[in-house]
């Protein structure tokens, strides 16, 4: 039960490579793949933990094993966001940067349509914010895939999601 049967150093190893993998994939999809969680979004990350299970612990079945390759996910995760913290330029890397989807009362179609944001949830965007369309003056897609809206006529800012 607690012995391990592959050396112990390969655990740890494995656990920081998929890491690593699935973090920049992670990254490659997009904002609203990280802040807008749907059903197929849910769908989609249960698969694939179960699609890595196997390449993180190999053909190991002990509780020494598996405990060993989540204290080093958990610990890769602190790592990445005490780094990120104290340095901005690789929080911009690891988490992007806010993104200009619209201004004065425009939205940047193609923008929308290259960050994978659909119309309706701009648009909700603007109701939660209490802003017509004409009195937006920025709209932006934020990193952790929020949209925010600064209105044209008040300069108050609303963050997708505030309030609910």
């Amino acid at each position: 039960m607690f012995a391990l049967s592959t050396p112990w150093w390969e655990l740890p190893a494995r656990a920081a490579m998929v890491y690593a993998v699935l973090l920049v994939l992670m990254r490659l999809s997009g904002k609203r793949t990280v802040g807008q969680f749907t059903p197929f979004d849910l769908l989609v990350v249960m698969l694939l933990s179960e699609s890595v299970s196997a390449g993180l612990n190999g053909a190991e079945d002990s509780v020494t094993g598996g405990l060993l390759a989540a204290a080093t996910l958990i610990g890769l995760n602190v790592l990445v966001a005490t780094v990120t913290a104290r340095h901005a330029w690789l929080q911009a890397l690891a988490e992007g940067a806010p993104v200009l989807i619209g201004r004065d009362g425009r939205f940047f179609e193609p923008v929308l349509r290259r960050q994978h944001v659909p119309r309706r949830d701009v648009e909700r965007a603007l109701r939660e914010a209490d802003c017509d369309l004409k009195d937006m003056k920025y709209a932006f897609l934020e990193a952790d895939g929020g949209i925010s809206v600064l209105k044209a006529s008040a300069g108050a800012v609303k963050q997708e999601g505030e309030g609910e």
